[in-house]
């Protein structure tokens, strides 16, 4: 199971992401939430979890959240 990063996730942003992690708390937090997140839900995937269950799609559901809320504050970083 390979990692997906934000950093890969968004190279166009690689940098604003890393200086982010360097200097916010909660950005740094955030992140490290959405990685175990994604290592969670990509490892139920692999198990054969049915996407139809509701504590999945609720998992898939907050991982979208953070990963939209970290691509915006990443994006808008130094603007």
């Amino acid at each position: 199971m390979t990692m997906r990063t934000l950093e890969t996730e968004f190279p166009d942003l690689a940098d604003s992401i890393r200086h982010l992690v360097q200097d916010s708390i909660q950005f740094k937090t955030d992140r490290d939430n959405y990685h175990k997140l994604d290592k969670t839900i990509r490892g139920l995937e692999e198990r054969g979890v049915a996407t139809d269950d509701h504590h999945f799609r609720a998992l898939k559901t907050e991982r979208a959240r953070l990963k939209d809320q970290l691509y915006t504050q990443a994006k808008n970083h130094g603007h």
